[in-house]
């Protein structure tokens, strides 16, 4: 792990947050001495700075903010020459008018003539003609008067694009310019790759994002025929058409190319949003999986979930109080300081006679006393307290209300909660655990897998068992497992499974050979675009599209172009992050052996110690940056002309307080390492080893809910393995987990006393699951159907009169064949008579 404190790209220095505009300018210096560190750590920690961020998660961010994405502030020039190129070839063919005066019959006509004209043999004219379809699909924004047109006739051409066939033409130019041997050579050679390196590509790669980004965007306006032309296209992207691999694999397969070191020219910032977009168009977003979710729990006979977790989560509030419910809450709620020292002295003298685990199961670790603990650590002089200092104001919702007497004083600062947010949940392992133990206690045997019989076994038991039950939790992931291990059990008597060709299927399908290389590739980017990553010479450039042809000369265009490049970088996490959050989630939900085979290949591929690497940095300072020029961005830098630059504007950036794409990244970044680590101990020891605790105790300081949610999930599942002084240190962490995550009946996370705590043969653990996956893989998709249990033909004569389907070539090469193979080769006779 590299030094937390060291300052990303673009990020102000690590001794505090700044002003909240990425600038680094840090607060005015205060006192020297022993006061000047504390204002100064206090600084650091963010905790009463930071506001309450008004974000909500979704698939995606506002439409504009989306498609102003695809292009880097580098390449606005070439809105004027796409313009220029669409006008040139306009005027000779329609006279008089402009493209919004035309019918649509006529725009229609001069599509087609687009596209006769894109069939030409010069590279530099079929350029120009692409140009111009660009052009339309950016809006014809020369002809609009507002940013609103621009978006609404951008919308329009892409659906008339559509229907005339351009994505399919786009595609085979595409084809064309992956397989150019010539350009990648080129670019091979060149000792500093540019802009210019990629035109092609870009122009081809950007029609198509306007298309699918359009297209895919669901209005209630929209007519009978758009709503039709949708699924069309989404049907072509999501199965083979005219035997072609879907889509989604050439751009993975460019992604490959790509990290080969094979075509270091590729756009890939483009081309990795376009498979981000591709993939949730045809596999749907995080609604249409908790529908398709609800589905299949119904097909699969399993009662309804209990609550939409989007839902919940989006009801959940930051953990963390305005100041002033501190500053007046605890003068009146709590003893005097004097008092609480005197009490806090006592009650160390009573730790130390007596056995200190009695103590802490006797009390409740999440009543009024545990904040006396956390400033027993604080007036010790910890050296957790910079890693714990930003939980001081988690708790907004205590959880045991004041004395009687106060409580309409506190009433009107203080929200209660009626109820933990979460349905406690149990799996069936769990009752078998604990039948099992009570068993052992009490009647000295086990009956194995009976969850059912409770003779021999108190009250309370039954109770127990009761409310186990109850609660009970059977996911569709249970049930599949099941279902395999009968296929592999019983063959023969339960037949050949019927798989239904989902999108999610074909692409899992088409995924599975290369599936190694397209997760290592997409790791090797996300770590090159890190803000951690310190440049190293053997890493890929992944600023191929970004970096003009010239390099700045003046100031101004040196902070424009490390904007720029900031952004860049910004905009490949958020889409790989989104991108692998959807693999995992669709395919978990298509088979939890297809989700396994993803996140093990995740894991081999250092995922785990890589989303970490990300997250040990300043994370208040990476999600309010201001890497971006709003009056640069699409379709805003189309309509109005663009002002001269100064330091002000540059610096200025949006009025946001906080950049959306960099909370989206973070929050799927810990969603992937939750879904990785969820139930895996080998994995969960992984978050241990490499000391995940501070880091992610640091990114609690960002106060919106969905992100602290996801961070407490992972310190749950380690707390157990962190030991009692740490727990005992951090019960302001503890008391935020018990609040925010799903409670697990009998998970004895709170006290390390589980099983689970146990050393356990992790190397065991991943190899059983592989075996299963492998398993699972090869009965699906690695034979034929039927042919393991076919009957074999034995008769030399029947095999030999079989006819093969030749190549068509085949008699060109006949002769040499057997000149070759037979004539030349020595028949060694003794041997075939030894081995027959």
């Amino acid at each position: 792990m590299e030094d937390p404190t060291a300052p990303g790209a673009g990020n102000p220095p690590a001794n505090g947050y700044g002003n909240g505009n990425g600038g680094g300018k840090g607060k005015p210096a205060a006192p020297k001495g022993r006061e000047t560190f504390r204002s100064q750590r206090r600084e650091s920690e963010g905790s009463v700075d930071c506001p309450t961020l008004e974000f909500e998660y979704g698939d995606t961010d506002g439409h504009a903010a989306e498609l102003s994405e695809l292009y880097s502030y580098t390449e606005n020039p070439e809105f004027t020459t796409n313009r220029r190129c669409f006008e040139e070839d306009f005027k000779t063919q329609v006279q008089g008018k402009e493209w919004l005066e035309l019918e649509e019959d006529a725009q229609k006509a001069y599509v087609m003539g687009l596209l006769d004209r894109l069939e030409v043999v010069s590279r530099e004219r079929r350029l120009k003609v692409a140009r111009a379809v660009l052009y339309l699909a950016q809006g014809t924004f020369g002809e609009c008067d507002s940013e609103v047109d621009v978006l609404h006739w951008s919308r329009y051409n892409c659906f008339l694009l559509y229907q005339m066939g351009t994505f399919s033409a786009f595609l085979e130019l595409l084809h064309m310019e992956i397989d150019n041997s010539q350009a990648c050579s080129s670019a091979l050679r060149k000792p500093a790759i540019s802009i210019a390196d990629s035109t092609e590509l870009r122009v081809l790669l950007s029609v198509m994002y306007l298309m699918v980004e359009n297209i895919r965007l669901e209005r209630e306006t929209d007519s009978y025929g758009w709503r039709t032309a949708r699924k069309t296209f989404r049907t072509e992207l999501s199965f083979s058409m005219h035997n072609e691999e879907p889509f989604a694999l050439l751009l993975f397969s460019m992604v490959t190319k790509f990290c080969s070191g094979l075509a270091p020219h590729f756009p890939i910032k483009k081309v990795l949003l376009l498979l981000w977009k591709v993939v949730m168009f045809t596999l749907g977003g995080f609604e249409q999986l908790q529908a398709l979710k609800v589905q299949k729990r119904e097909e699969l006979g399993l009662p309804p979930l209990a609550e939409d977790s989007i839902q919940v989560v989006k009801s959940m509030r930051a953990a963390s109080p305005p100041s002033y419910t501190l500053d007046l809450g605890e003068s009146q709620l709590a003893p005097p300081p004097s008092k609480l020292r005197g009490r806090r002295g006592s009650r160390r003298q009573l730790l130390t006679k007596q056995d200190s685990l009695d103590i802490y199961n006797e009390r409740d670790l999440f009543k009024t006393e545990e904040p006396a603990t956390e400033e027993e650590e604080e007036s010790a002089g910890d050296g957790e307290r910079t890693l714990d200092g930003e939980l001081d104001l988690l708790e907004q919702d205590p959880l045991v209300p004041p004395p009687p007497s106060q409580a309409p004083l506190s009433a009107e600062r203080v929200a209660f909660p009626k109820g933990l947010p979460w349905t406690p949940k149990v799996r069936q392992k769990d009752i078998e655990h604990f039948l099992e133990m009570s068993r052992n206690k009490f009647i000295g045997f086990t009956l194995g897998q009976d969850t059912d019989t409770l003779v021999g076994l108190p009250r309370p038991i039954h109770e127990s068992v009761k409310t186990l039950k109850q609660h009970k939790y059977i996911s569709i992931a249970d049930v599949q497992i099941k279902n395999e291990e009968e296929l592999e059990k019983c063959p023969m008597s339960l037949g050949e499974e019927v798989v239904p060709e989902t999108p999610c299927e074909i692409l899992y399908q088409g995924m599975l050979y290369s599936l190694p290389q397209y997760m290592i590739a997409l790791l090797k980017i996300l770590l090159a675009a890190a803000p951690t990553s310190k440049a190293k010479t053997d890493s890929i450039n992944i600023l191929a599209d970004v970096l003009p042809e010239e390099m700045p000369v003046t100031v101004l265009q040196s902070m424009k172009l490390g904007i720029d490049v900031n952004r860049h970088k910004e905009i490949i996490v958020k889409s790989i992050s989104a991108l692998l959050l959807l693999l995992l989630k669709h395919f978990k939900l298509n088979h939890i052996y297809q989700f396994e085979y993803v996140s093990q290949h995740l894991v081999f591929a250092n995922c785990i110690p890589l989303i970490l690497k990300f997250f040990n940095q300043n994370i208040l300072s990476y999600i309010t940056a201001k890497n971006s020029i709003s009056v640069l961005d699409y379709p805003c830098c189309t309509i109005q002309d663009l002002p001269e630059l100064t330091t002000e504007s540059l610096e200025a950036g949006d009025n946001n307080q906080f950049c959306w794409r960099n909370l989206f990244s973070c929050i799927n970044l810990l969603r992937l390492l939750n879904k990785l680590t969820k139930w895996k101990h080998s994995r969960t020891m992984m978050l241990v080893v490499f000391k995940s605790a501070p880091i992610l105790k640091r990114a609690l300081k960002v106060k919106q809910a969905m992100l602290q949610l996801y961070v407490l999930k992972l310190l749950k599942i380690q707390t157990k393995y962190l030991g009692r002084q740490w727990r005992k240190s951090n019960m302001k962490t503890m008391s935020a987990i018990y609040q925010k995550v799903r409670h697990r009946m009998n998970d004895d996370w709170a006290y390390g006393n589980d099983i689970d705590a146990r050393p356990w043969d992790f190397q065991a653990e991943e190899c059983t699951l592989r075996a299963n996956i492998e398993a699972f893989n090869s009965r699906r998709y690695d034979r034929p159907q039927d042919s393991e249990f076919s009957p074999v033909d034995n008769c030399l004569q029947s095999v030999l009169g079989q006819r093969l389907d030749l190549p068509e070539d085949f008699h060109y090469s006949y002769e040499l064949w057997l000149e070759r193979e037979v004539f030349s080769q020595p028949i060694c006779w003794e041997e075939l008579l030894q081995n027959h």
